[in-house]
């Protein structure tokens, strides 16, 4: 697989941007302007600047200049380790020499540049300027400084204007940092732009081959898996992948174990710091949080409902994942302990009347906005409980791993006792599926979540026959594409609205497990090769996509993190059934 090739051009700076591994800089163009935005927060300062998706970049308008002053025109040539635009003056080569730092490879000639940048003052100098505000700004270059200025406009910004006579050999490197240094040390550009394609080299030899057919969106997503990573800062205690770095700013706890399928393949010890960046944070009480982001996390909200905030019970599940690979006992030995302290948390701190475990909050679900949970919270939901058998049969697969084989059988026996509470409490023989309850009541709506208990494997075999039925059914979830996260012919069915319709891999991804869990290998099959050819429609990889055409709804975030991390593992997983038999 030739990954550059491949992704010639798939970077295009409008709907995919320019960024490297461990950045927080995303680099734009705005017609024939380039602009730098901030995957960044900002809490503390939202009041003043705007939510982190709405917020203005920090740099901006920046637009080569001929000799008399007349914006030029551009063309973008990408791969994923230089950017390159394409002016009648001549190329001009971006590439990432840090997180914090990109470098322009000038083109020779006499020409003009300029761009704004959000600042409470600055000053230039013999070698470029600095600007110091919420972020500090520095831009240098070794080509002669023929003009230099920076003017003060109004609301914190500056404009700099500059006038340059570049040689071969010349660069500008602008860095934008938290930080009180600059970094203005400027290495020869075609090194930098050498060891640049080196790193992303190594990056893309380091991947499993997969059939030719996917190799297309195999190289991107492996390019998202690499590129939306965030390097550490505050809390943000581990290098971590965040779901799109336009859109979701921070690690999302249920996200971080799709991501390690993918990172197990490549890096076990950076798919094992996906777990862990979560069990740092950690409450004493043994809860997870939701979100963690440079500066804080997400505990509780307070909308929809005032309520504990965190994400569904599958760390157990994810660590398994990753140990197939690893195969580091010690890693086991190292997580247990706090995620028997989250499981217990949900067994106690979120128990209902009868037996089984609710949710309080809709966003502690991963499924936001849910019609099932129009009705109210809390509700105790078919698929938190099936998490939570799944949670248990891993923990007693992790202790006997480890020796604890008391510890094991209680978790096992848990894990039996909890199905069989499902199943009195849940089921509903007439309509072959497990209710979800409000106030005790069937929440009145068909999702494939009532459906999710298969994946016990232990249900009576009646059962899941009814389950399988429904999941296949065109008319409710198995049409074209599958899996619809409402059923197509209820009422509360949208196509577009997050998880009111819209297919989502990761579930897609658990169903394939529980069908081959329950002896459904050809189905399993089937809908592998279905969410994977559902993924090759687009040419970016998309949060959920539309299940009756299979486009991206407009809400959709783009470079999405766990699908992109699915579709590398159920490539993986198809080529070895094709070449290998299973």
């Amino acid at each position: 697989m030739n990954a550059f090739e491949l992704l010639h051009n798939r970077i295009d700076l409008s709907a995919i941007p320019f960024t490297d591994r461990g950045s927080r800089l995303l680099i734009f163009r705005e017609g024939n302007r380039i602009a730098i935005r901030l995957a960044e927060r900002w809490e503390r300062w939202q009041g003043e600047v705007g939510h982190y998706r709405q917020r203005p970049p920090i740099l901006d308008q920046l637009t080569f200049l001929s000799a008399d002053g007349t914006p030029q025109p551009f063309e973008v040539d990408s791969y994923p380790h230089c950017v390159t635009l394409c002016t009648p003056l001549g190329n001009f080569a971006w590439t990432f020499i840090e997180p914090e730092a990109v470098l322009i490879r000038l083109p020779e000639g006499d020409y003009g540049l300029s761009f704004e940048a959000h600042a409470t003052r600055g000053a230039p100098d013999r070698r470029g300027g600095t600007l110091h505000g919420k972020r500090n700004i520095a831009y240098t270059t070794n080509a002669q400084i023929l003009h230099n200025e920076m003017l003060a406009l109004t609301g914190d910004r500056f404009r700099v204007n500059m006038r340059l006579s570049a040689r071969d050999g010349n660069a500008l490197l602008l860095n934008i940092t938290p930080r009180l240094g600059y970094n203005r040390a400027l290495p020869p550009p075609d090194e930098a732009i050498q060891s640049s394609r080196a790193a992303w080299q190594a990056w893309f030899d380091s991947v499993p081959s997969v059939l030719p057919e996917y190799e297309w969106q195999y190289a991107h997503a492996w390019w998202i898996m690499r590129a939306g990573l965030l390097n550490t800062r505050y809390y943000f205690t581990r290098e971590a992948l965040v779901p799109s770095k336009i859109h979701y700013i921070g690690v999302w706890q249920w996200d971080q174990y799709f991501h390690a399928l993918a990172y197990r393949h490549v890096d076990t010890r950076l798919a094992e710091d996906q777990i862990r960046i979560v069990l740092d944070h950690q409450r004493e009480d043994g809860m997870l949080p939701d979100a963690i982001h440079d500066e804080g996390l997400v505990t509780r909200l307070t909308r929809p409902v005032d309520a504990d905030v965190t994400k569904p019970p599958l760390t157990a599940w994810a660590v398994l994942k990753v140990f197939e690979k690893c195969g580091r006992l010690d890693f086991l030995s190292e997580v247990y302990e706090p995620i028997t302290r989250w499981h217990e948390w949900w067994l106690r701190d979120n128990l209902s009347a009868n037996g089984l475990c609710h949710y309080q909050h809709p966003f502690s679900s991963g499924l936001d906005d849910s019609p099932l949970w129009d009705e109210g919270m809390p509700v105790v939901s078919p698929d938190l409980n099936t998490y939570i058998v799944i949670q248990a049969e891993s923990l007693a697969r992790i202790a006997a791993l480890l020796g604890l084989t008391a510890e094991a059988g209680r978790y096992r026996e848990q894990a039996q006792q909890h199905t069989a509470r499902m199943v009195e409490a849940l089921w509903d023989e007439r309509r072959g599926y497990f209710n979800a309850l409000y106030q005790g009541k069937p929440v009145e709506v068909f999702t494939p979540f009532q459906l999710l208990p298969l994946w016990t494997g232990s249900l009576p075999e009646r059962i899941n026959a009814r389950l399988i039925a429904h999941l296949t059914n065109p008319q409710t979830f198995w049409a074209k594409w599958a899996l619809a996260t409402v059923a197509l012919n209820d009422p509360k069915f949208d196509p577009d609205q997050m998880w009111r319709g819209p297919i989502w891999a990761n579930i897609n991804y658990l169903f394939i497990e529980a069908l081959n869990r329950v002896g459904r290998p050809e189905l399993a099959d089937a809908l592998r090769r279905n969410t994977l050819e559902l993924i090759m429609q687009s040419r970016d990889i998309y949060e959920y996509y539309n299940p009756l055409t299979a486009a991206r709804p407009p809400k959709a975030a783009p470079i999405f993190g766990w699908t992109s991390a699915v579709f590398i593992d159920l490539a993986i997983q198809e080529t070895a059934y094709v070449l290998h038999g299973g």
